[in-house]
């Protein structure tokens, strides 16, 4: 049997009412009477009555949805951030709807087009790495208030929100000079990352001040920062004939994995090689030696994403805002890098 699906009208004529009458006595309007109300309400329970969130928002030209993408949501850090969305949404009365691109571009275009035929009222998205061509991103800027967040692109004219990645990776390449370490190596992304050349330029900029000259290859690039690909650039980086004294791996799983190869050959850290990662994820207090690394405030950030999206959304201006917001990371220091 076909499942009847509840409507205005069919409460309206149930009680022979008008269908105005129902929607104002269901949103509590001061012009219906308490026992008008009260019977309203009582039958659109029984018959276990959803309002049409579309239909509704269309009316109002008001979802109340904010759409999200992330490249991938089991990520660590993805999943806080999202987490701090979903509070602070749910704080400012919007819901949201969230989709993964798995760092596809074309899934990503399909996902902020899908979006769009929601009615969503503005898009929180965390780009795929792969991002290069962004002719299908600009259109939505005179659309929807689109604001980006962690995976960001300078090419793009909105609001933009991240953590101090220059800064933050140059204090933790200071430390690693504080503690008398001169041949840091880096484990980064290839270029077109933002992320990645914001970190690369804290690290460069850190070598710089201190003086020390800098060794390029010391310098590892590759397409995926992760567990596996540590492992294998930690054992490229001990194969050369002057080897580093200490690693900045860009992610905490890329220094893991560091961690687990320089593990393998008995070499100690951090009197040998010390280690640094970024982001502060679980594994990195599991680990052995316990991993120092760069806190990201996922949570911050999404919280501070859909503060800004929601502004953009009730602005009475037509005005594209272009700013970059950055929240401040700090380094934590552990055994990877310091022993007491």
């Amino acid at each position: 049997m076909k499942k009847e699906i509840v409507t205005l009208k069919k409460i309206a004529q149930t009680l022979d009412l008008s269908t105005s009458t129902v929607s104002r006595a269901l949103n509590d309007h001061p012009d219906i009477s308490e026992a008008t109300t009260k019977k309203v309400k009582q039958l659109a329970q029984s018959l276990n009555y959803v309002p049409n969130i579309f239909a509704k928002g269309f009316r109002k030209h008001r979802s109340n949805i904010i759409g999200v993408i992330v490249p991938n949501i089991t990520h660590y850090f993805t999943t806080t951030m999202v987490r701090g969305i979903l509070e602070e949404a749910a704080i400012k009365g919007y819901r949201v709807i969230i989709s993964e691109s798995n760092n596809d571009v074309l899934k990503q275009t399909e996902m902020l087009n899908t979006m769009m035929q929601f009615g969503v009222d503005g898009i929180l998205a965390s780009l795929t790495k792969m991002t290069r061509d962004i002719d299908n991103i600009l259109p939505i800027l005179n659309k929807v208030p689109l604001i980006l967040f962690d995976k960001v692109s300078n090419k793009i004219p909105c609001t933009q929100i991240t953590i101090n990645d220059e800064e933050a990776a140059y204090n933790a390449i200071e430390h690693l000079i504080n503690i008398g370490k001169k041949r840091i190596a880096i484990i980064k992304e290839r270029e077109f990352s933002y992320t990645s050349e914001k970190r690369f330029s804290g690290y460069l900029k850190a070598l710089k001040d201190h003086d020390i000259e800098i060794d390029e290859k010391l310098i590892i690039s590759v397409d995926d920062i992760s567990l596996i690909q540590g492992k294998r650039m930690a054992n490229h980086l001990l194969s050369i004939k002057n080897r580093p004294d200490a690693i900045f791996a860009i992610t905490d799983s890329a220094a893991i994995g560091v961690i687990q190869t320089l593990k393998k050959f008995n070499i100690n850290i951090p009197e040998d090689i010390a280690v640094v990662g970024f982001s502060n994820s679980s594994h990195s207090i599991i680990i052995e030696p316990k991993l120092t690394t760069v806190d990201q405030p996922g949570e911050k950030i999404g919280k501070n994403a859909v503060k800004y999206l929601i502004e953009e959304i009730e602005s009475t201006t037509d005005i594209l805002t272009n700013k970059m917001i950055e929240i401040k990371g700090n380094l934590i220091i552990r055994d990877s890098t310091f022993k007491v």
